[in-house]
């Protein structure tokens, strides 16, 4: 029977410790959370800036419901576009440093909209390994021909390209990536896509707010401007809100707003998000001392820890893994944090490489150096840590 086989599969998942389950939470996202009647020391969250229960964002979310009310009532392509929509992707384009923007519902929507809508049959898709997993749907979904090239490699990827008679080419890689929290090389990548007459869609969705000087993302990081790129930033994380929005050229961004079908198919997103990423942006360039911070947590971890047996990876961003391997270790390290009333999550396969699980430490702006010594004292003490993690 249907049920007996699900059964067996979930039984399977179990076996290999890779059950999930969900925490409720009775409260505010922050630096603190409140589950189960119990506060926690949270460094679980991408809310990398501290913004998601920000005062202002609070506010003008709050004036937008009582003059928009709480839905879009359509998809953005009947009547679900809102004022506050058409003037957000005006402000998001600016933003990026790019001619236009489209806003999503949700960044998982905007990558596998942007793919399809760019490429498809008789085209080719160049992956990272280890991207995003809408990355990786889109390219699935787009039918056309899909080159995985080895993480953050610009040999593996000019190999894969010069192979490639397509003739249509689109590179899609994470900007930093989100359970190792590295950056990809791309200056070299753009470079090889302006070689090989490639399309370039870089997921900035964990470098928007924190990379560049001015929170900017990835594309100010690295000083790059080309009409090849196709950018995705997310407003769910460093932004402290929700959706998402693709950039570009123009031809680009009509292309995906006109071929896109989980934007043409979804109702809008609400005109209240639209009104609190707004002010999240203004937040964002005004509240420069948040990246400041962020950047002296990154180093008070790293040097707290340095000389133990918790070692990091490699990893300048707020995403601080710490490398496990099997799977029942990492969740009986993060129980040992849990009961210390600090929560840090075991991220398992298939989000990660079999064998590589791990405790993801994220850090936040909204946490104090104290916060981070707490963190590092636990995970000193934490107990049959294997060398060289």
């Amino acid at each position: 029977m249907t049920q007996t086989r699900l059964s067996a599969q979930l039984d399977e998942l179990a076996r290999r410790d890779l059950i999930r389950s969900r925490r409720i939470l009775e409260g505010p996202q922050g630096p603190r959370v409140a589950i189960g009647g119990r506060d926690y020391l949270a460094f679980c969250s991408n809310d990398y800036l501290g913004l998601a229960n920000h005062p202002r964002i609070n506010a003008a979310a709050i004036a937008a419901v009582q003059r928009f009310g709480v839905g879009a009532g359509a998809s953005p392509m009947v009547t679900g576009h809102n004022a506050l929509h058409q003037r957000l992707e005006e402000k998001l384009a600016a933003f990026a440093g790019l001619p236009r923007a489209l806003l999503f519902p949700s960044g998982y929507q905007a990558n596998i909209g942007a793919v399809t809508a760019l490429v498809g049959r008789s085209d080719a898709v160049f992956s990272d390994k280890l991207n995003h997993a809408s990355l990786i749907d889109g390219a699935r979904l787009s039918r056309a021909e899909v080159t995985r090239y080895a993480h953050g490699s610009v040999a593996s990827l000019a190999r894969a390209l010069a192979a490639s008679d397509a003739k249509v080419k689109l590179v899609a890689t994470d900007s930093v990536f989100s359970m190792d929290g590295d950056i990809a090389p791309l200056p070299e990548i753009l470079a090889l896509c302006e070689r090989h007459d490639a399309w370039l869609l870089v997921d900035d969705a964990h470098g928007l707010g924190v990379l560049g000087a001015g929170g900017r993302g990835a594309l100010e990081h690295f000083g790059l401007a080309s009409p090849r790129i196709v950018y995705v930033g997310t407003l769910g994380k460093a932004a402290g809100v929700a959706g998402a929005f693709v950039a570009g050229a123009e031809e680009i961004v009509e292309t995906v707003l006109q071929r896109a079908r989980t934007y043409i198919f979804s109702t809008a997103a609400p005109a209240m998000l639209a009104a609190a990423v707004e002010e999240s942006l203004d937040v964002m360039r005004e509240e420069a001392w948040r990246r400041a911070h962020l950047a002296e947590l990154i180093a008070a971890l790293k040097d707290g820890l340095a000389g133990s047996a918790a070692r990091l990876a490699p990893s300048s961003t707020p995403v601080q893994p710490l490398i496990v391997g099997a799977n029942a270790a990492a969740l009986a390290l993060a129980e040992f944090l849990r009961e210390r009333g600090i929560l840090v999550p075991a991220i398992r396969p298939p989000t990660v490489p079999e064998g590589t699980a791990r405790l993801r430490i994220s850090l936040s702006a909204a946490h104090s150096i104290d916060d981070v010594r707490q963190l590092v004292q636990a995970l000193r003490a934490m107990p049959s840590l294997p060398q060289g993690a």
